[in-house]
């Protein structure tokens, strides 16, 4: 059960400062000596990076699509362990969620989920009376969803707070901050959002400290703290990857080769031979492997429960850097390449060329290779005319077309990840394009919004444009540390 005080920042739509509200008021309190746990509803990768910034925690991600309604609560209480208080981000407008779906993956539906109060954000700079029917239709649309005060953006001088706050008395909903109209935040953005933290360092702490000191002195941190105590009490255990581990079915064994080389009986069970020699083929079923995960400023897009699964599996996880190291750590018996952003960086990716060759070698021996989205282009011939690691016979460049959404899709291979047959739900976010888009077995069949194929599975590699959340689906975890193991 978790009675952690919460709140939930959402806004009318998008650009209202849902996230320089909810930033600034993770450090806020932060400074003020409180452990804040910090949470962005829905798929977004970015906002995390700066609430990790603002709070000295990891950021974590509440979707119902991606893993369900059921797993938003115990995900929430599993990242709110120990904490004095949590700060929950929303996504777009407050009600806006998965096309087509209703009230799914929606803020709205976060805050149910969590017995959360709602503080809304209001971009008030075009507007002053008309506020209160703005408030007053948010507030009463649900009554399910508890709007519990409101913080007020772009506020012009004080006569126009003064109108603000005489319209907003007669809508019940009180006013727990006004920030000023005054030069932006230093947060700049690009093709698929704000750059990430990891690409900015002392420009992006300097930008967290700027929103904390800016929140700090226009809100009511008391009022808000009191408001967050008002949380229902959630009934639900905590998410725990060992436990949902041990619940979980085992992954089939033998895990497939798929299409490499079956085992070759002369060796044993496991299939040792010579192209695998001096690998620790036999590696006891509890004993550690070492997985590396592609990370620093090319590769920042990862859920933080697919460490912690890798973990519960068995795995040692060592993160590395794709832009600076040649070689991949010592050990290395699987690779997790998830989301970013290659294409800034094609030419510093493509300049080191031994820890290509290091992927390619790693790839071709059959050892299992995981790769979402960024790391299908790192695993292309090219990137826009420059090498890359050629694992894949396709092709990568930049386009004018923003890909985003959520994906329903089914497994049309077996492969590292999963059994064909399995469905998972997924999400995609890019401006690239993959010629071709799938190989000879395609990774995935997506069902929704349109029908197509979709990526490669060939040997060890599972390679997709799908982000997926591993949290829905741990046997996916497991099947990839076991192949690590047999591989």
């Amino acid at each position: 059960m978790s009675s952690v005080p919460r709140l939930v920042i959402a806004a009318p739509s998008s650009g209202s400062g849902k996230t320089t509200v909810a930033t600034g008021l993770m450090a806020a309190f932060a400074a003020r000596g409180l452990t804040v746990s910090p949470h962005k509803v829905g798929p977004d990768y970015i906002d995390p990076g700066y609430h990790a910034l603002a709070t000295g925690r990891v950021g974590r991600n509440l979707d119902a699509y991606l893993c369900g309604p059921e797993l938003v609560g115990p995900l929430f209480a599993h990242g709110a362990r120990g904490c004095d208080l949590a700060v929950v981000e929303g996504v777009m407008g407050m009600f806006d969620g998965a096309a087509g779906e209703g009230e799914l993956a929606s803020t709205a539906q976060v805050a149910k989920l969590l017995r959360a109060p709602v503080v809304l954000v209001v971009d008030a700079s075009s507007q002053s009376r008309s506020v209160a029917a703005l408030v007053h239709g948010f507030a009463s649309w649900d009554p399910e969803v508890r709007v519990g005060g409101v913080i007020l953006n772009k506020v012009a001088s004080d006569r126009h707070e003064a109108l603000l706050r005489e319209a907003l008395d007669a809508a019940g909903v009180p006013v727990l901050g006004v920030l000023r109209r005054v030069p932006q935040v230093d947060t700049p953005s690009r093709h698929l959002g704000l750059v990430p933290v990891a690409e900015r360092r002392g420009a992006a702490v300097e930008a967290v400290a700027a929103m904390g000191a800016q929140v700090s002195a226009g809100c009511d941190l008391e009022g808000l703290m009191a408001l967050a105590r008002s949380a229902g009490a959630l009934s639900c255990a905590a998410w725990d990857a060992a436990e949902v581990l041990a619940s979980s079915p085992p992954p089939p064994l033998p895990v497939p080769f798929l299409g490499a080389a079956p085992p070759d009986p002369r060796f044993g069970p496991e299939g040792a031979s010579s192209s695998n020699a001096g690998r620790a083929d036999h590696a006891h079923p509890d004993s550690k492997v070492t997985v590396a995960v592609a990370g620093g400023p090319a590769f920042t897009f990862s859920y933080a429960e697919h460490a912690e699964l890798l973990t519960a599996a068995g795995a040692e996880v060592v993160v590395f850097d794709p832009l600076r190291d040649e070689q991949l750590p010592d050990g290395t018996r699987g690779l997790v390449i998830g989301g970013g952003f290659p294409e800034v960086y094609a030419a510093e990716l493509s300049a080191n060329e031994p820890l290509r060759k290091a992927v390619g070698a790693l790839a071709e021996s059959g050892a299992p290779v995981a790769a979402e989205c960024a790391g299908l282009l790192y695993l292309c011939r090219e990137l826009d005319g420059r090498p890359m690691c050629g694992v894949l016979d396709a092709t990568a460049r930049m386009s004018e077309r923003l890909t985003l959404g959520y994906r329903d899709a089914v497994a049309l291979s077996d492969s590292v990840l999963a059994v064909a047959g399995t469905r998972m739900r997924g999400h995609e976010f890019h401006r690239t394009v993959v010629e071709p888009g799938s190989g000879a077995a395609p990774a995935w069949g997506v069902r929704a919004p349109e029908r197509r194929v979709e990526g490669f599975v060939q040997q060890g590699v599972h390679a997709s444009y799908l982000h997926t959340h591993w949290a829905a689906e741990p046997g996916v975890a497991r099947r990839f540390v076991e192949r690590c193991r047999t591989s």
